[in-house]
């Protein structure tokens, strides 16, 4: 890889087996924490590298990133050293040369020439070099922690704290690193103050970090540290109010890493409960759902699939789940998704919801009843059949939705409109209830997988109750003295092969 060339794709030289490791070759995004910048980039000549973006010297341009020579890495190092600091000195003994005073004047400040700024420059291809292991190792053998942490404290640049925190990420990347990261005399405390900035760029780098070292076997110590009211709060409250899309994916992406890690859960999760984690995610679901809502389209993928990807799973965690489905709020958002008539162009949603639903029904029982007679509902759940077909776990937890919505409409009343309208339903959309159990039949065995087990279930009671309430609307049809003229014999006749289907479907 050529050092500090730009990439096409989001991965740099040396990609590790644990974490993606972001570049800084990219178009650097200028809003703040509430909102993306509206104005229009000036046009760049065609042939000048942007400013944010420096290339590296053409003669240092090479293949790969493992095979840069380690006098060059450790120049870049010892470029952003602010002249004067301790480190400075200490870095000058470690390499065994005289120190140099001029390395970066402007009293500690990285320097700003007019077109091209040397500390930008190189804090960038370290960056990118950073995600390469034997470079890193190299970095970390050169006190580029030490060097990292000085700028922190001798800058207001919130580009320099930026690259800074990007190295730092990708230096984290590298699991036989962390442990050494960590332990790094006052670096926790400085990662976990830059929550506090305002610059959307460092809150995305700073979430990053924090998600990879939390993954590590040194999350334990780092979320001790994150645990004080006012972090959290401010987590929270980032989540809640960027409209920045990169830190909102890397913000969630933290608090997935928060749920994921056993030892991370026991720590904060709780805490995150009390200063309302939940009302959050539920807000921010509400707030993307009517940004479409007047187009009736789901037309903001990447962060709509995040935030209900987060949503499935806090659902999924009891604690979260029984405040979930207490939520009116959520109940509507899910109900809103599920009757949307694009559902077909985003079948990840659909998965997500279906789940989400089949996780509050275990502890909100009272949402049956309500769902039950909700025959658009009913209908959207149907329609969602064939468009998940192919996923095991979100079709079983549309079934059990079924299972429960289907068996509280056995108790329509016989004489009333509604017992009309759901069997009207039921003959409209019972080709797709077919078509899925024809495609996906359970294997008839002693020894059922629990996801079997728990599918042929939700399938069996659904079936049951659809007998049961054909049988009652067949027979008050064609009872002595109550034909409905309104009926064709073809519709009864449906009515019957519903009826005989159910009756005879081998489970």
């Amino acid at each position: 890889m050529a050092p500090g060339a730009p990439q096409e794709g989001p991965r740099g030289a040396g990609e590790t087996e644990q974490d993606e490791v972001p570049q800084p070759q990219r178009e650097r995004e200028e809003a703040g924490v509430l909102e993306e910048d509206d104005g229009v980039e000036e046009a760049e000549e065609e042939e000048e590298a942007p400013t944010h973006l420096p290339f590296a010297p053409s003669s240092e341009l090479l293949d790969d990133a493992t095979t840069v020579d380690p006098s060059y890495t450790i120049s870049l190092i010892r470029q952003l050293i602010p002249q004067g600091s301790n480190v400075e000195k200490e870095f000058s003994v470690k390499q065994g040369v005289p120190e140099e005073n001029d390395a970066n004047p402007d009293n500690g400040e990285p320097s700003q020439p007019e077109n091209k700024d040397p500390w930008e420059e190189g804090g960038c291809i370290l960056w990118d070099l950073a995600a390469s292991k034997p470079q890193a190792e190299l970095m970390m053998n050169n006190l580029v922690l030490e060097v990292i942490l000085v700028n922190f404290h001798v800058t207001q640049s919130p580009r320099v704290k930026e690259i800074c925190l990007g190295i730092m990420g990708n230096l984290a990347c590298h699991e036989s690193l962390v442990n050494t990261i960590s332990l790094q005399n006052g670096l926790t405390a400085t990662v976990v103050d830059q929550l506090f900035l305002d610059d959307s760029a460092c809150l995305s780098e700073t979430f990053r970090f924090l998600a990879t070292v939390l993954r590590s076997n040194a999350s334990a110590s780092w979320a001790e540290a994150l645990l004080p009211d006012e972090v959290l709060s401010r987590v929270l409250w980032i989540v809640g109010n960027t409209l920045n899309s990169t830190l909102l994916e890397k913000s969630i992406d933290f608090l997935s890493t928060v749920i994921d890690n056993q030892d991370v859960t026991a720590v904060l999760l709780q805490p995150l409960i009390k200063m309302g984690l939940v009302n959050h995610a539920i807000s921010l679901l509400a707030s993307e759902i009517e940004k479409v809502s007047d187009e009736s389209k789901l037309d903001r993928s990447a962060s709509l699939d995040l935030i209900l990807d987060f949503i499935e799973e806090l659902s999924a965690i009891d604690s979260c789940s029984e405040e979930m489905s207490s939520s009116d709020q959520l109940i509507q958002v899910l109900d809103s998704i599920v009757k949307l008539p694009d559902k077909f162009e985003v079948p990840s949603y659909c998965a997500s919801v279906v789940i989400i639903l089949a996780n509050l029904l275990a502890d909100g029982k009272h949402i049956v009843p309500m769902l039950s007679h909700d025959l658009p509902f009913l209908e959207g759940l149907f329609d969602i059949l064939p468009l998940i077909s192919d996923d095991k776990q979100a079709r079983n937890a549309l079934w059990c939705i079924l299972s429960h919505l289907l068996a509280q409409a056995q108790g329509i009343d016989t004489n009333s409109s509604s017992l009309e309208h759901f069997v009207s339903l039921l003959l409209g959309r019972f080709t797709l209830i077919k078509d899925d159990l024809e495609s996906q039949r359970v294997d008839k065995e002693e020894d059922l997988s629990a996801e079997d087990a728990y599918l042929k279930q939700g399938v069996s009671t659904s079936l049951r109750a659809i007998c049961c309430v054909m049988e009652r609307w067949i027979a008050e049809k064609t009872s002595l003295g109550k034909e409905d003229a309104s009926l064709t014999e073809n519709t009864i006749e449906n009515a019957r092969k519903i009826l005989s289907y159910c009756q005879n479907y081998d489970l």
